[in-house]
């Protein structure tokens, strides 16, 4: 690729979390001078090489919303590929022609059709002979050229993709595990049928093109591997390939089985096509098959062992899955003993019972799954109870498919949002505990009470054994969980999860009764209501939340956990009770806006979002600035401070003048 588009990719990633961090997240990244030479440097070598990328931070972007999407009959039939397992069937299909060997990707099939250097239509495959027009889907595909520099009729196949990095993290932001995606294939072809491109936006797919059908007075020598260098040379992602030939074929498979295991692209196979196109095109095609290229899939590698008991794993919705552990086996060259049954109508269906002899295998190499059970001794021993919290369970039938549930509503595992307000940022901020990872902990019964979170190395045996763990990752997560055994009243008071207290309302309530949680405690709604910012609700709320017996019990076992950094208070301290600030722009004399932020809460002021009649200053370092901020602030009569000014005026100077010695 030329380096050109490379370092145009580098930018517009760089410039993309700069914005998010600056516009969503109150943070910076970079100062406005550094954004935009960088923007100044991706407007350049987008002119320069006439391609630009979906999503580029140069282009206004503009979500379509429709009704349906409209079909569109294919201008040559889209047929399937012929199959083999046999890579010698391979090397006698290949013969002495040369081929290009890639991954068969495992996702949504897309036609894209490019004129005047400009992206007209996207279709999806759909039933071969007709697919959906998802024009304004594609313009948001992640790597995507919507423009070119080619000017000619351009068409080319590709698949439409989501990689797994990607579908694990959208997957876990999934509350309903029933609702979560199954595989990256079923969430990309989802994204990409979505009626609001919006949607289908915030899905990083992506697009690997694999073929290339016309373009327009170009001569590619008859060779697809100059069709696939020229495609790159535009700007576009292709699928990975290397040239082969009889010879080189066996070790080529080889070297791809290899990489599949840590292939973050979605596959379920490989594609062998001929690098001649003429010789491709001259033996026409099947009723089904194009005879000019061939798929081939992995033969299974299966593995006959004995299933040891079923495991029960609980899950935030209630569902309780059944897990089956057996004997370790080798599987393409790592030591399986866990798979997942899913439900009670695939244990039926399997007539799953402990002490059978069962066969595994890997799908697409690298999920586990049981292929058959050879003695069938019968489904028993489901749980009456919850492995987490011992509450009743049922099995209910739900469009005929048949899974055991917890009937506690206060069961842990349903708590798991609750857990991971616990452990973000603002709270305790421990590294290393997602919500899959703090689900897996709790279905294997680690974490009851926030306490335990302190106490894994009562599980480290087990924990370092878990899939996806081991001896380093549990030594991080030890060391992150160490570190927020130190932290400050507020953080503790935000992470349990009060309705509606959020952590600069812990900030002004720890304030005002002088850090003593005792005190904090045992208050009432009335003194909390005297409170700047503290209504009704959300006294109330406290105040049921330290009525219960349970919820002071688990404080008190958590204090012993904790120590608190010592915080300054005192009515001298609060130099800026009961004014209300709008940070906006680059900040000079703090490391970002949210330094600031805490800076003005320590002092007892509040820090919005938005310029309304309430806001008391708007700190600008660009006091000048022609902002709608800035035009907010002068229409309603707001002082505009820069830093220097607002340090000034609450007589900090020397915190003004220390970043300009």
């Amino acid at each position: 690729m030329d380096e050109r588009l490379r370092r145009m990719k580098e930018l517009q990633t760089t410039l993309s979390e700069a914005a998010k961090a600056y516009y969503q997240e109150s943070r910076e990244l970079m100062t406005n001078f550094e954004y935009d030479r960088l923007y100044d440097e991706l407007l350049k070598l987008e002119k320069e090489t006439g391609t630009v990328f979906a999503g580029s931070p140069t282009q206004k972007v503009g979500y379509e919303v429709l009704s349906e999407l409209p079909k569109e009959r294919h201008d040559k039939p889209m047929l399937s590929l012929n199959k083999t397992k046999s890579v010698e069937e391979l090397k006698e299909w290949l013969g002495g022609e040369t081929g290009l060997l890639s991954w068969k990707m495992d996702g949504l099939t897309v036609v894209l059709t490019y004129e005047n250097g400009m992206l007209l239509k996207a279709v999806t495959r759909g039933n071969g002979e007709i697919g959906e027009v998802i024009t304004g889907n594609a313009k948001t595909f992640v790597n995507l050229p919507t423009a070119i520099p080619f000017k000619g009729r351009l068409i080319l196949r590709g698949e439409a993709v989501i990689t797994y990095p990607d579908f694990e993290k959208l997957n876990a932001s999934i509350d309903d595990v029933d609702a979560r995606y199954k595989n990256p294939r079923n969430l990309c072809s989802g994204s990409v049928r979505q009626l609001n491109s919006e949607i289908t936006a915030g899905r990083n797919v992506r697009f690997m093109a694999f073929s290339l059908v016309q373009a327009e007075d170009m001569d590619f020598h008859n060779s697809r591997k100059e069709q696939f260098l020229w495609l790159a040379s535009l700007g576009f992602e292709t699928v990975e390939f290397e040239t082969v030939t009889a010879q080189t074929l066996e070790s080529a498979v080889a070297g791809f089985a290899e990489k599949i295991s840590h292939c973050e692209v979605p596959s379920d196979g490989l594609v062998l096509i001929y690098d001649d196109i003429a010789y491709g095109a001259s033996l026409g095609r099947t009723a089904k098959f194009p005879r000019d290229s061939i798929a081939f899939k992995w033969a299974d590698e299966i593995q006959e062992t004995s299933l040891s008991y079923i495991e029960w794993s609980a899950s935030r919705t209630g569902l309780i899955n059944p897990v089956a552990v057996f004997e370790p086996v080798e599987l393409e060259g790592t030591t399986v003993s866990r798979a997942s049954v899913h439900n009670i109508s695939i244990m039926e269906s399997l007539e799953l019972g402990a002490g059978d002899r069962i066969t595994v295998y890997k799908a697409n190499m690298i999920i586990p799954q049981i292929a058959d059970n050879l003695t069938r001794s019968g489904v028993r021993d489901i749980p009456k109870i919850c492995p987490v919290c011992q509450g009743v369970t049922e099995i209910r039938s739900i469009n005929d498919v048949k899974a055991l549930y917890c009937t506690n509503p206060d069961c842990q595992a349903k708590k798991i949002k609750g857990f991971a307000l616990f452990v973000s940022r603002d709270a305790l901020n421990i590294d290393g505990l997602s919500e899959m990872t703090l689900e897996k902990f709790i279905a294997a019964g680690f974490i009851h009470e926030f306490d335990d979170i302190f106490h894994l190395d009562r599980h480290r045996e087990a924990i370092v054994d878990m899939e996806g763990f081991g001896e380093r990752s549990y030594e991080k997560l030890a060391a992150a969980v160490k570190t927020a055994s130190h932290t400050t009243l507020p953080r503790l008071i935000y992470g349990l999860g009060i309705a509606g207290i959020g952590l600069a309302n812990a900030r002004m309530i720890c304030r005002h009764f002088n850090f003593e949680l005792s005190d904090m405690r045992k208050t009432d709604a009335e003194e909390l209501c005297a409170i700047d910012g503290i209504g009704a609700v959300l006294a109330d709320a406290w105040v049921k939340y330290f009525e219960s017996e349970k919820n002071n019990e688990a404080l008190d076992c958590l204090l012993k956990d904790l120590t608190f950094e010592k915080e300054a208070v005192g009515a001298e301290t609060q130099t800026l009770a009961g004014k209300i600030f709008v940070i906006t722009g680059s900040v000079e004399k703090f490391e970002n806006r949210k330094e600031l932020q805490e800076f003005i809460e320590a002092r007892g002021g509040k820090a919005t979002g938005s310029v309304t009649s309430r806001t008391s200053y708007l700190i600008n370092n660009d006091v000048t600035s022609k902002s709608s901020k800035n035009k907010k602030a002068r229409e309603l009569g707001i002082p505009i401070l820069s830093e220097t000014d607002f340090l000034k005026m609450i007589g900090e100077e020397e915190h003004a003048d220390k970043d300009t010695e």
